[in-house]
């Protein structure tokens, strides 16, 4: 395998952990801790994404290499990598954490390509890092086959993300208490090699506030703002150049990536499940897919996260209020770099302003409308909500079919959504009129705008998904490949490369979930156990 161009721009810029053994401890006036990872016994290379490769200057011989599978299952190091893992902390479920960190996640180094990006890469579930804690920092195949999938199924349907490179079962046997019932047993561990221009988060900036360090404070935000939003010096280099001003246009920048994120995860159906501030990137990726889960049955109130079950914080249609709290535990640690905090809290306030904008736009398109008019698609939209909860509603074909409405007659459209309902029995009369009337309403908006069919339809099939990752699938997935058959496996990637286009002989993978799905573990719930 080719030697990779490895830039060590964050290691060189922010203080090292001086401790170097791997002892787990609290991690003082540092922004990471040196560390390798954990070598495995038998690794398997089980699947890679050819589109994460080249972007690293990988091809696909290099990706078939042994000594590819021995560099991202954490067995060797390449040259020029200089591995560690990141201090970070957090607020979990609204209180703050303290110290959190990478407790199963090795970071590999920066990569330039030779277009001159910067791609860090990071092994999750490669053993013990000094923020472990009381964990072993391994992961197993069911999680880390989950986060693989997802990362590339939400890149290719257009949501900002991190990447996956690739997935090696370790020949190791890990232990896991999947619901922490007393139930734990042996799993097939893995690491999946993840990808990102970096994983700072709202908690990287978090520790340091907390623990009054304002000194790393300050030089993580100065690297940060160099490194990733150098526009915002507009051409200008040097400490002397960012000021306060510069760190409003960053909180700025955090605030409108995180809007763009969120509203993303809206249109398509995605619930994160654990939206931690120690899980929000500060480029406004989604980031650490953990017990998240796909919106079947449209049901805002829904997560999937056993965890989150008593309160639902994390559910569906909270998840843009959450992204707004987040953002202010983020202002918070940055406020002791201000003299005045008022155009910081304004920034914060401004927020779900933006978001409630960039939502209805989303809402107008998905809907195949030219833009969104205020007087008559407000009540249009709640409206619409509130159908779908009804009666239970598959949400990405209910959107997917609603572009093939092609009569201006309410009875047609009626007919066109119906295979959306799970149990079509259970639209009574009194239902069904309710929707023959807002398809009433909906059909004179449509005909205002004056789009014909085609043109519609092409805009609606471009922001409505015909097939995501729904849970069901990913579980078989699993199943068969911890029987040894990764035929699912490749298939699900294959498919989800094209999430907007009908692909012929793949109509069982746009199908609503199956009954036998509903209540089982991985197809409906999860909990944060890998």
């Amino acid at each position: 395998m080719k030697n990779l161009n490895f830039n060590h721009h964050f290691t060189n810029s922010l203080p090292a952990d001086d401790n170097t053994s791997n002892q787990r401890r609290q991690v003082f006036e540092a922004g990471y801790s040196w560390v390798k990872p954990t070598a495995t016994c038998q690794p398997e290379l089980l699947i890679y994404s050819p589109e994460v490769a080249n972007s690293i200057d990988l091809n696909q011989e290099d990706c078939q290499s042994v000594w590819f599978k021995e560099v991202f299952s954490g067995n060797a190091l390449m040259d020029g990598m200089q591995p560690y893992a990141m201090c970070y902390g957090g607020h979990q479920f609204g209180n703050w954490a303290g110290q959190l960190g990478d407790g199963r996640a090795i970071n590999l180094g920066e990569v330039l390509n030779q277009a001159g990006e910067a791609w860090v890469l990071q092994l999750k579930g490669a053993g013990a890092t000094p923020y472990s804690r009381t964990a072993d920092g391994l992961a197993v195949l069911r999680s880390s086959l989950r986060e693989f999938l997802c990362s590339e199924a939400m890149f290719h349907l257009g949501v900002p993300t991190t990447r996956a490179l690739s997935l090696c079962l370790t020949g190791e046997q890990v232990m896991r208490d999947m619901f922490y019932d007393g139930n734990a047993a042996y799993e097939k561990g893995a690491v999946v090699c993840r990808v990102a221009p970096s994983f700072l988060r709202f908690g990287s900036f978090q520790i340091f506030a907390s623990r009054h360090d304002f000194a790393n404070l300050k030089r993580l935000m100065h690297y940060t703002i160099q490194s990733h939003f150098p526009y915002l010096l507009k051409g200008k280099s040097g400490e002397e150049h960012i000021d306060e001003n510069t760190y409003l246009a960053w909180f700025s920048e955090v605030c409108a990536l995180t809007k763009t994120m969120v509203v993303h995860w809206q249109r398509v159906g995605f619930v994160h499940g654990v939206m931690n501030t120690d899980n929000m990137s500060i480029l406004g990726l989604t980031i650490d897919y953990g017990p998240y889960g796909w919106l079947e049955d449209y049901n805002p109130d829904w997560t999937p996260n056993t965890t989150d079950k008593q309160f639902h914080r994390y559910a569906f249609g909270k998840q843009a209020s959450i992204c707004h709290w987040n953002l202010a535990q983020l202002a918070q640690a940055i406020a002791p770099l201000f003299q005045d905090i008022t155009p910081l809290q304004a920034v914060l306030d401004a927020f779900m302003v933006d978001y409630t904008q960039a939502e209805q736009h989303m809402m107008a398109e998905k809907l195949g409308f030219k833009a969104y008019q205020a007087d008559s698609d407000a009540a249009l939209c709640a409206d619409l909500i509130a159908l779908l909860q009804r009666v239970e509603t598959d949400m990405t074909i209910f959107y997917r079919d609603l572009a093939n409405i092609t009569a201006f007659e309410p009875s047609q459209c009626w007919h066109v959504i119906q295979d959306a309902f799970y149990e079509q029995d259970a639209a009574n009369d009194q239902v069904k009129q309710a929707w023959m009337a807002w398809f009433e309403r909906y059909v004179q908006r449509l005909q205002a705008d004056g789009l014909s069919h085609e043109l519609r339809k092409k805009n609606m099939n471009q922001v409505n998904p015909k097939y995501v990752l729904r849970n069901y699938l990913a579980q078989l997935a699993i199943d068969q490949a911890d029987q040894g058959d990764m035929t699912m496996l490749h298939a699900l990637r294959d498919v989800l490369r094209q999430p907007y286009v009908t692909q012929e002989g793949k109509e069982s993978f746009a199908e609503k979930r199956p009954e036998w799905a509903r209540q089982r573990a991985g197809c409906s719930m999860l909990s944060c156990s890998s």
